[in-house]
C-alpha cells in the first residue's frame, strides 16, 4: 500500500533556526542534537504546517516573518488529496506543498499547492496526514474525555455507529428540553401578552374599521367642512358657462361659443382650414355644456348637513384612537389585527404543545437510556481487546509484568436517563466515564496512569497506544517529540527497537535524547548551532558512518572521542542493524 511520506521541510526564521532545510525519508528517522540546538523546532515546524497555533514569540528576533514550507508525497485518491483539490490546491508531480508564514505581529497565512487557504484546512488535513506526539500530549492522555475518545477511536464503527445515532437523539432532547424550560419559564409573560392581544383585538373588533376607510372620510369631512364655498363656486362656475336665469340679458360662455360657431360655419365650405376650426369650436360648445350640467348636478346633490360632517368626524375620531396604538393607518391597524389573531392562536396553544412536548421528552429519554446502553456495551467490549493489545505491547517495551485495564462506570443521577435500571448523569458522548489503568507490576493494584504511572511509564504507555492505533487506524507519518523522557537503559532500547517495527508500516519521526533510540533509526538528522547560536543550512546534516558513531558517542558519554563510548555506540548500532 502506497502511503504519504513527509519528504522535506524547509524552516526559516523561526526560534533559533536561521534558515535550515530538514530532509526526511520513509522509515524511522532521529533527530538529534545538543540540548537547546532547536530539534524541538522540528516539531514546532511541522505542527504549523498542520494548522498550529501561530505565536509570535516564535519568529527569530530581528526577523519580519518565520516561514515553513513542506513537501508531503500523496498517492492519488487519498482523502488529502481530494480535499485540497476541492480547496483549488495543484499537486506537483504526487507532491503537495504546504507553507505557513507568521509575522512578528502574530498575523499567520497558509497556502497549499500554491493557493492561499484557511488555516483550518490544514489542521483538516493533518488528521490523514501525520499524528504529533509530544510531552503535551502525554499530559493529554491523563485526561479522562482523551481516554474515552481513544477508546472510541480504537473501537471504530463498533461505537461510532451506536454514538452516532445516541448523538442524534441527544441533540433531539436538548432543543426539546430548551423549548419546554422556554415555555415553562416564560408562562408569566406569555399570560401577559396574550391579555394585551385580547384588548387589542377586542378594541379593533368593536371599532369594526375596514381597508382605506380613514382615506374616504378624511375627504368627506374635508368637502362637508366647506360645503358653502363649494356650492357657491359651483353655482358661479355654472352661471358662467349656462348663463343667469335671473339675468337674461347676461353674456355667458355658452351663447358666446355658439355665435362664434354660427359665424364660420356660415362661410367653412370656402376654405377648408376654417372649416377645422367651427369643427374645433363645435366640440368646445359640447365640452361647455357637459361641465355645465355637472356643475348644476353637484350644486343640487352637495350635503351641507351639519349632522353628517358630526358623524364622518366621530367616525375619524374612533379609528384615530386604533392608530395611535396599532399601526400608523387603519391597512396597518388591520395587519396588526391579523397577526395578532395568529399569535393568540400560538401561546393559546402552548398548553397543549407543553403537553406534546413532554411526552416526546419522555419517549426520547427512554430511547436515550437504550441507546446510551448499546454505547456502553460496545465500550466495553473493545476496552477488553483495546488493553488486551496495549498490554502486549508494553511487554516489548521493557513492561513485561504490566497490565492496562480500562474502568467504564456511570455517575448517578436522579436527573438523569436511566441505565441498567439507574438514573445516571448523560452527555452528548454517553453516559460513560472512560479511565485507563495501570498496573505496573504483580501485586500492584491498578490505578488511574495519572497516579499509578511515573514519567518513563507514561511515555512507554503512549507510545504502545499509538503502535495499537497504528494497527487499526494506520496514519502516513508519526512524529514524537521525547517519548523516551525519563526512560534509559534497557527500557530506551526496546522503546527503539519498537519504533523501528512501527516503522516498518508508516513513516517514523523522532526527537530524541536517547542514543538507545537514536541507533534504530533507519536515518539520523544532527541539529547543531553555529557559533553565533543560530542554526543555518549547513546545521542540520545526515549522519553516516563515522559522523553517526561521533554523535552517538557524544550523547552516551557527553564525549565523541571516548573509546568506551565509541565502542558502545558502535555496539548499539550492531545490535540495531541486527534486529532490522
Amino acid at each position: 500500500m502506497v502511503m504519504s511520506v513527509l519528504e522535506e521541510m524547509r524552516i526559516r526564521s523561526l526560534g533559533v533556526i536561521d534558515d535550515a532545510v530538514v530532509e526526511l525519508s520513509p522509515g524511522f528517522t532521529a533527530v538529534t542534537g545538543e540540548t537547546g540546538a532547536g530539534k524541538t523546532m522540528v516539531v514546532t515546524s511541522l505542527g504549523l504546517l498542520l494548522g498550529g497555533r501561530a505565536d509570535p514569540a516564535l519568529v527569530r528576533i530581528g526577523a519580519k516573518n518565520a516561514l515553513v514550507e513542506g513537501r508531503i508525497s500523496v498517492p492519488d485518491g487519498a482523502s488529502a488529496v481530494v480535499r485540497a483539490e476541492e480547496a483549488g490546491a495543484e499537486l506537483d508531480d504526487g507532491v503537495l506543498l504546504i507553507s505557513r508564514t507568521v509575522s512578528a505581529e502574530g498575523r499567520s497565512r497558509a497556502h497549499l499547492g500554491g493557493r492561499s487557504v484557511p488555516v483550518g484546512l490544514l489542521a483538516e488535513l493533518a488528521d490523514d496526514l501525520v499524528a504529533v506526539h509530544g510531552q503535551t500530549d502525554q499530559q493529554g492522555l491523563l485526561k479522562l474525555s482523551r481516554q474515552r475518545q481513544a477508546l472510541d477511536r480504537y473501537a471504530g464503527d463498533a461505537v461510532a455507529v451506536p454514538l452516532a445515532k445516541y448523538a442524534g437523539a441527544y441533540r433531539r432532547l436538548r432543543a426539546i428540553s430548551t423549548e419546554l424550560d422556554e415555555i415553562t419559564t416564560r408562562a408569566r409573560e406569555r399570560a401577559q401578552e396574550a391579555d394585551m392581544l385580547r384588548f387589542g383585538l377586542d378594541e379593533i373588533a368593536a371599532v369594526e374599521p375596514r381597508q382605506g376607510e380613514d382615506v374616504e372620510l378624511a375627504a368627506e369631512a374635508e368637502r362637508l367642512g366647506h360645503a358653502e364655498a363649494l356650492a357657491s363656486a359651483a353655482t358661479a362656475a355654472h352661471a358662467a358657462l349656462a348663463g343667469n336665469p335671473e339675468d337674461p340679458e347676461g353674456i355667458d360662455a355658452t351663447t358666446l361659443v355658439a355665435g362664434a360657431h354660427r359665424a364660420l360655419e356660415a362661410v367653412r365650405s370656402h376654405d377648408a382650414a376654417l372649416g377645422a376650426l367651427a369643427g374645433r369650436i363645435g366640440e368646445i360648445g359640447i365640452l361647455l355644456g357637459d361641465v355645465a350640467g355637472e356643475l348644476a348636478g353637484y350644486a343640487d346633490d352637495l350635503d351641507a348637513d351639519p349632522l353628517r360632517l358630526a358623524a364622518v368626524e366621530e367616525r375619524r375620531a374612533a379609528l384615530t384612537a386604533l392608530t395611535r396604538k396599532y399601526g400608523e393607518d387603519v391597512g396597518a391597524v388591520l395587519t396588526w389585527a391579523e397577526q395578532g389573531v395568529a399569535r393568540l392562536l400560538e401561546l393559546d396553544g402552548d398548553d397543549d404543545r407543553l403537553g406534546e412536548l413532554t411526552a416526546e421528552r419522555d419517549a426520547l429519554r427512554a430511547e436515550l437510556g437504550g441507546l446510551a446502553q448499546a454505547l456502553t456495551d460496545a465500550r466495553t467490549e473493545a476496552a477488553e481487546r483495546f488493553a488486551a493489545a496495549v498490554t502486549a505491547e508494553l511487554a516489548s517495551l521493557a513492561m513485561p509484568h504490566a497490565r492496562v485495564s480500562f474502568e467504564i462506570r456511570q455517575t448517578e443521577d436522579p436527573e438523569g436517563v436511566e441505565v441498567g435500571g439507574r438514573p445516571v448523569s448523560y452527555g452528548p458522548a454517553g453516559v460513560d466515564e472512560v479511565e485507563l489503568l495501570l498496573a505496573p507490576h504483580p501485586g500492584a493494584p491498578p490505578r488511574p496512569i495519572a497516579k499509578g504511572a511515573s514519567g518513563g511509564e507514561l511515555s512507554r504507555v503512549m507510545l504502545a497506544v499509538e503502535v495499537v492505533f497504528a494497527g487499526t487506524d494506520p496514519v502516513p507519518t508519526y512524529l514524537f517529540d521525547e517519548v523516551d523522557a525519563g526512560v534509559g537503559g534497557k527500557a530506551a532500547v526496546e522503546i527503539g527497537r519498537r519504533l523501528a517495527k512501527l516503522a516498518k508500516s508508516a513513516q517514523v519521526v523522532v526527537v530524541t535524547h536517547l542514543p538507545q533510540v537514536a541507533a534504530f533509526a533507519d536515518r539520523q538528522l544532527l541539529v547543531e548551532k553555529t557559533n553565533d547560536g543560530s542554526v543555518t543550512r549547513s546545521g542540520v546534516k545526515v549522519l553516516e558512518g563515522e559522523e553517526r558513531v561521533r554523535e552517538l558517542s557524544r550523547m552516551l558519554a557527553g564525549q565523541e572521542d571516548s573509546e568506551t563510548a565509541r565502542a558502545h555506540a558502535e555496539e548499539l548500532l550492531a545490535t540495531a542493524r541486527a534486529d532490522r
